[in-house]
């Protein structure tokens, strides 16, 4: 979600700063397109990798030697990192800057909370949950989190909300044991008798909600549901592949619901006025 947050805010024109501070998983270098680079310093400061010219981009995963190390550092040292990239960066004149962090409520969050709060400017945050309640029960803490540190909970985004796919790219299975592949039969079969089925999108809930799922985590907290977007294949080899969701065909589910997303965001935090410092928003 802050990767593909990123890009979108990106996309529509404005600068965009992408910091990744999950030091221990940093996935931002590979949803960027952006592994094998690496940052340089300057008399500025550390600057940041570029993905686009308005698209900066820092993580942890740019300093290691081979991206497979594993990062072994208790909290202090994680913390000196986390202040070096808010403080040393070069990340010039921001609209946003959109922090991604890891899951839980550990040394990156403290050290978040406090160092962006002494910059005097915290957006917000956006919380990112799957509808399974395992995860939301999470994600409540995340929250609580949020409200300890007054840190404004700017709405909650359901990610992986149900399995959108072609109709055309179901498989079909029957017997006994359902063990028998008989994809090319049906498929042909309904070419023949309905082909209009193949030109539609079949969905299922690969995480069932419940308990209600993001949905209801907002109502019991008076929090908004900025929206739901649903897994698919595409959605998959894009962001492995370092690609935008708004670059997926303009009729897909979960780009018309990413793209809802950001148009809510964007109603609630405009960009910076000149003079004034960056927003940050963390998820």
């Amino acid at each position: 979600m802050a990767a593909q947050l990123g890009m979108e805010l990106a996309t529509r024109g404005h600068q965009v700063g992408l910091l990744d501070v999950d030091i221990c998983g940093p996935s931002l270098p590979r949803m960027l397109g952006l592994e094998g680079e690496e940052i340089h310093q300057s008399g500025a400061g550390w600057s940041p990798v570029y993905a686009e010219d308005n698209l900066a981009v820092m993580s942890i995963g740019f300093m290691l030697p081979n991206k497979d190390d594993a990062v072994v550092w208790r909290g202090p040292r994680k913390n000196g990192l986390i202040t070096q990239f808010l403080r040393d960066v070069d990340w010039g004149e921001l609209d946003y800057l959109v922090v991604d962090t890891p899951p839980g409520t550990s040394d990156e969050h403290i050290s978040l909370a406090q160092l962006l709060q002494g910059c005097g400017r915290v957006d917000g945050a956006v919380v990112v949950t799957t509808p399974q309640e395992v995860a939301v029960a999470d994600v409540r803490k995340e929250i609580g989190f949020c409200r300890k540190t007054g840190i404004r909970v700017l709405g909650v985004v359901e990610n992986m909300a149900g399995l959108h796919v072609p109709a055309g790219s179901l498989r079909f299975f029957a017997g006994p044991d359902r063990g028998q592949d008989v994809t090319a039969d049906t498929l042909a079969l309904l070419q023949a008798k309905a082909p209009e089925v193949l030109e539609r999108w079949a969905a299922c809930d690969v995480f069932p909600a419940v308990a209600g799922g993001a949905a209801a985590l907002c109502k019991a907290g008076g929090l908004e549901l900025l929206g739901r977007v649903p897994l698919s294949p595409e959605v998959s080899l894009t962001a492995e592949e370092g690609g935008a969701l708004g670059d997926l065909p303009p009729g897909h589910p979960s780009r018309a619901a990413f793209a809802s997303v950001v148009d809510r965001l964007q109603e609630m935090l405009p960009p910076r006025e000149p003079g004034h410092p960056a927003g940050a928003e963390t998820t």
